[in-house]
């Protein structure tokens, strides 16, 4: 089943991307702020001269077994979690490997699932605890088995601004939501299930599933437009 529709995201604001890159307009930034509130699963893309995919993207503090079935009915299935630094050494979460070898750098710890509330720690419901878990500042290290079913990445300091992933993109859009800086995300794969969806099909399927979409290039521009190019504050 797909999570509840929610508006399409307006083409009223469309200050231009620096760079010369292909946005979608700042109000879907706006957008996609306001559904990870209601906890609704959102679709980010990046550039096509970079990944050229899509992440489905969701608050881990209103995780449910629902919206984490989406998630991976419609990806590649590996559910990461974007966490700043400080929460990673919080909870003593090393590297998963000594020398990073990711071409575009992506910082992956070991993977963890929640003791308490989970049985093998790979069903929706789960990983769905896993994330909420993730999400409490309360839980700490001891709260967690290694290895798990969940994939925590670091988030580099300074979001999108510093590097243009969608470690940083679920990071900074949570922030901007005033919410737990704890997001999961996951790659949108093609309806055939054999490669990964990108433009167009990407726009179809958040069309088809009511999922708010914008750009890692309009949270760069949205950033930089309202005076956030150093930190973030919560928007409306």
């Amino acid at each position: 089943a797909a999570p509840p529709p929610v508006a399409a995201a307006s083409a009223a604001a469309t200050r231009p991307v620096p760079g010369g890159k292909a946005g979608l307009g700042e109000q879907t930034v706006v957008d996609a702020v306001r559904a990870l509130r209601r906890g609704e699963l959102i679709l980010v893309t990046d550039d096509e001269d970079r990944e050229n995919e899509g992440d489905l993207i969701m608050a881990s503090e209103l995780a449910t077994a629902e919206r984490m079935a989406f998630m991976v009915r419609h990806t590649s299935g590996v559910v990461c979690v974007s966490m700043p630094g400080a929460r990673i050494d919080a909870l003593e979460l090393p590297p998963m490997v000594g020398r990073n070898e990711d071409p575009k750098g992506t910082a992956f710890t070991v993977s963890v699932d929640a003791k308490a509330g989970t049985t093998t720690g790979i069903s929706a419901a789960d990983r769905a605890e896993t994330l909420r878990q993730l999400a409490d500042p309360a839980r700490s290290a001891a709260d967690f088995t290694r290895p798990g079913h969940i994939f925590p990445l670091r988030a580099r300091e300074g979001g999108v601004i510093v590097r243009e992933g969608h470690t940083e993109a679920t990071l900074d859009l949570l922030l901007l939501a005033g919410m737990a800086p704890c997001g999961a995300l996951s790659e949108v794969v093609s309806a055939d299930g054999l490669e990964m969806a990108r433009m167009p099909e990407l726009r179809r399927f958040a069309a088809e599933h009511g999922l708010a979409l914008t750009t890692i290039a309009d949270l760069v521009a949205y950033r930089a437009a309202h005076g956030m190019a150093d930190a973030i504050r919560p928007i409306d």
